[in-house]
């Protein structure tokens, strides 16, 4: 327990506020829900078939199938309508392929947004250290965008396959005893798929959740900083100024400055009488010029 407070003292759990770790966190529940509506499916549909001899007859046949969806597997036993005989009868078709990659592209899924949100929370400064860890998790966010967008059209494809071989009025057609007039055969119940479409939606939910965390994980890996360094020596241009400073472009191209800093050591020197003999000895000098005159 105490290791397990530290790690909490010490988590960042303020990253989940963030597009980057709210998302995947989006992407961790919506996977729970992917997976665990295909891969916990059951359902069920009953016939009932009436022989022109009622003791023969069955009116409650029940066909119980679920995923993986081997329904060349499901089989069922229904009358003949001769002397009391039944035959046992098969679904047709295997659509475990589909629905199996799509509940494992789901469970990876779950445990990789599991991670991520791990590494996010306890060493995101270890993930971001030279760009390696966002780069990594750019690529396998990508592979997974692509992994949705296979297995939820491929399992959309089988769903609808699955619904087809299902439909208690295809079933109907394979029993030999429905093929004659005085025979009734008739659904009773159908099966309820809507468990199996609202696991198809998700995935497609998925699929957009990953492509949108696509940008911002691709924020993190510096590539973007890499790209826009191509820009910089059009961009180097502006620091012209402080090299023009430095090079003591103003002091040395500075007439006004330098006829002004040289205008007042000039007045210093001719008002630096007191060299000279100071400024006394020239005004003594001008009454012996005045009497010389006069």
């Amino acid at each position: 327990m105490d290791v397990v407070n530290q790690l909490v003292a010490q988590g960042q759990f303020t990253i989940i506020k963030q597009p980057l770790g709210f998302i995947k966190f989006l992407q961790w529940i919506f996977a729970i829900f992917a997976f665990s509506t295909c891969g916990s499916y059951s359902g069920m549909f009953k016939m009932k078939v009436e022989c022109k001899n009622r003791s023969e007859s069955d009116l409650g046949i029940e066909v119980e199938f679920e995923y993986p969806f081997r329904l060349h597997q499901v089989y069922f036993d229904a009358p003949t309508c001769k002397g009391g005989n039944t035959e046992r009868l098969f679904l047709v078709g295997d659509y475990s392929s589909s629905a199996e990659f799509f509940v494992t592209i789901g469970v990876f899924s779950f445990l990789y947004s599991m991670a991520a949100l791990s590494v996010y929370c306890f060493i995101l400064e270890k993930y971001r250290e030279n760009n390696k860890g966002p780069q990594i998790d750019f690529v396998v966010t990508a592979v997974f965008a692509f992994m949705w967008l296979v297995s939820s059209c491929a399992w959309a494809k089988g769903l609808s396959d699955v619904k087809t071989a299902t439909d208690p009025k295809r079933v109907i057609t394979l029993i030999t005893a429905c093929d004659e007039r005085e025979n009734r055969c008739q659904e009773v119940h159908d099966p309820k798929v809507s468990g199996l479409n609202t696991s198809v939606a998700f995935g497609f939910i998925n699929l957009i959740l990953w492509i949108g965390n696509l940008w911002f994980v691709f924020k993190e890996t510096g590539w973007m900083a890499a790209v826009a360094g191509t820009y910089m020596p059009s961009q180097e241009k502006q620091p012209a100024p402080d090299s023009f400073a430095q090079g003591g472009g103003y002091g040395q191209q500075d007439p006004y400055a330098g006829s002004q800093g040289g205008y007042q050591p000039e007045y210093g020197q001719q008002g630096g009488y007191n060299e000279d003999g100071g400024y006394s000895q020239g005004y003594e000098q001008q009454p012996t010029s005045y009497s010389n005159q006069m």
